[in-house]
């Protein structure tokens, strides 16, 4: 039995009791688009904080005056800054504790930068899945990400292969039952 907020520990007060989690295996449907919100704008703050964070010191990142100096005119939102935040932004939606593993990322493009002040948005195509042959109770999930500026300029796509429980696969921590 599941404890709601505010409960004794063994109670479960009247009403019902969302949990939040992402999407087993079985739930995922190949062709399905998931659009992900809200939006995440990136600041000035954001990209020079993962930037320093990573050691990347490309002043195309860090430095104003350089960056004036060069084709886009201005500083660009790091790229990997870009990759992370559209995974993030997927994990509440798709995979938040039904995910067993991150796999790989492939065909990762960059076709238009993003940069300080541009808010974005992403979505995911589930493209392909199969259970693993190895690893029962498991499958394995092809998932296309896009992110988009506000204006809807596509800034990135990528592919990522995760590895996903599945409804019955799960294993039960703390004794709680399944949501």
């Amino acid at each position: 039995m599941s404890e709601a907020a505010g409960s004794a520990p063994g109670e479960t007060a009247p009403g019902k009791l969302v949990v939040q989690r992402g999407l087993f295996f079985d739930e995922l449907e190949p062709g399905t688009v998931y659009a992900h919100r809200p939006g995440r704008t990136l600041t000035e703050a954001d990209n020079v904080l993962f930037s320093t964070l990573t050691m990347n010191t490309q002043p195309l990142h860090l430095d104003a005056a350089y960056s004036a100096g060069q084709p886009y005119g201005q500083r660009v939102v790091n790229s990997m800054l870009t990759l992370a935040v559209m995974v993030g932004q997927s994990v509440s939606q798709l995979t938040q504790g039904t995910l067993v593993a991150q796999l790989g990322l492939t065909d990762i493009a960059f076709p238009h930068p993003l940069f300080h002040g541009d808010t974005l948005y992403s979505q995911t195509r589930v493209a392909a899945k199969r259970l693993s042959g190895s690893r029962p109770g498991q499958g394995i999930v092809t998932l296309e990400h896009t992110g988009h500026n506000q204006d809807g300029t596509v800034a990135a796509t990528f592919t990522r292969t995760a590895l996903m429980w599945t409804s019955e696969g799960l294993p039960q921590a703390g004794g709680e039952a399944r949501q």
